[in-house]
């Protein structure tokens, strides 16, 4: 048997949850599927001059000569197809994943094609929202000003057995509307730490897991090469079950940091896993014990090793300046933490709470400044609210 090399556009795209809609309706998702490719996807590949290689059971790879042609073909497919589910119930409709990529192919002689350029179409329709079509950065650099769609950059991005990064991009037309509302990656790693579930049974101890996020947040906020997202924004996903790759998109993030605390007497757990919002998949994860006496260490722990994870590059001075302690007294960061959700509570009866509890924190460490920071932001905030007493400016200022 004879092979040959060539360059070509390869699409790939397979049914979002076909094992899922089978167990529904094994016998009518099938004959949707087979009617599909007979009157949308065969027609729409040979209009575009495109041959489909090889029919998998929920799946098809298609060889085009032209990248043009090949997302052109794909557009129309989800386009065609989106038209046809639309009266169709949610949970029912028959969706695709779409990847293009243009390559070099290695044809055996029975008109089967294998090698990188079928792999990493492959890869990038595994990644691909459903419904949408993703495009390698090869494909891409040949599609510029030929096609009246736009591209939201997805990065560089490592899939599955390929060992090289491979640069991507999501095609957007109006059956993406959605999808093209994301806001841009910023050129710096970007993450989200998003709300640590509390494991301890104890709905009390509710405090001390959200405290210790915005603790990481902070200390993730100080390497300045980080582009980390606000407390208040990812916050918002709190008791939310939530898709991290739409959370990526919503916030605009390549990284999503989730996890869980467990506080059982003097005993702390922190598990944590840091996930690629682009490609689903996990780029870290691991579990830190400890004492409560132990806290900044455990929290170091997981910065250093999100950082590390993340940017093996950053300067050990960066990774330092993290790692600073707030106080050396557990007691009075406790304070701190449980005078958090008091203070976003935005109420006269919170920030009350917030005044007894940083001046008992104070009163351990007058050193303390996350401690004097939010006395003071809450007693400025209780004068523009007239909830402040008698010698709030003058305090809030001396704690500034």
């Amino acid at each position: 048997m004879t092979t040959q090399r060539h360059l070509a556009a390869i699409m790939a795209c397979d049914v979002v949850g076909y094992s899922r809609l089978t167990e529904r309706d094994e016998r009518g998702t099938l004959e949707r599927l087979k009617m599909y490719r007979k009157d949308l996807l065969e027609q729409l590949v040979s209009v575009h001059q495109g041959r489909i290689v090889k029919l998998t059971g929920d799946g098809m790879l298609c060889e085009f000569a032209s990248v043009v042609n090949a997302v052109t073909s794909a557009m129309a497919i989800q386009q065609a197809l989106a038209e046809h589910e639309a009266e169709v119930p949610e949970e029912e409709r028959i969706r695709l994943r779409i990847g293009v990529n243009l390559g070099d192919v290695v044809c055996e002689e029975d008109g089967d094609l294998y090698g990188d350029g079928v792999n990493i179409a492959a890869r990038l329709e595994s990644i691909a929202d459903p419904g949408t079509v993703v495009v390698s950065g090869t494909a891409y650099d040949h599609l510029q000003g030929k096609l009246d769609c736009g591209f939201t950059p997805l990065g560089n991005l490592r899939l599955k057995n390929i060992e090289r990064p491979v640069r991507a991009y999501r095609v957007e037309t109006d059956a993406s509307a959605s999808v093209a509302a994301s806001p841009p990656l910023p050129e710096k790693p970007s993450i989200a730490v998003l709300p640590f579930t509390n494991m301890s049974g104890d709905p009390d101890q509710e405090y001390f897991a959200d405290g210790l996020v915005e603790d990481i947040i902070t200390g993730l906020s100080r390497v300045n090469s980080f582009f980390v997202i606000a407390r208040n924004s990812s916050f918002t996903y709190k008791g939310r079950a939530v898709d991290l790759r739409q959370v990526g998109r919503e916030l605009g993030v390549r990284y999503v940091l989730e996890g869980s605390i467990r506080r059982a007497g003097s005993r702390v757990r922190i598990s944590g896993q840091l996930v690629d919002a682009i490609s689903g998949h996990h780029v870290w994860t691991d579990r830190f014990e400890g004492d409560v006496s132990d806290i900044f260490d455990l929290q170091d722990k997981v910065t250093e090793s999100v950082v590390g994870a993340v940017e093996p590059s950053i300067r050990l001075q960066e990774i330092k300046q993290a790692r600073m302690k707030p106080t050396e007294y557990i007691s009075a960061y406790d304070l701190y933490l449980r005078a958090l959700p008091r203070f976003y509570s935005m109420t006269r009866e919170g920030f009350a709470d917030v005044r007894r509890l940083t001046n008992e924190a104070l009163s351990i460490d007058p050193g303390f400044n996350l401690a004097k920071a939010l006395g003071a932001y809450i007693r400025s905030l209780s004068v523009s609210q007239c909830w402040h007493e008698p010698d709030d400016i003058r305090v809030a200022a001396r704690m500034a």
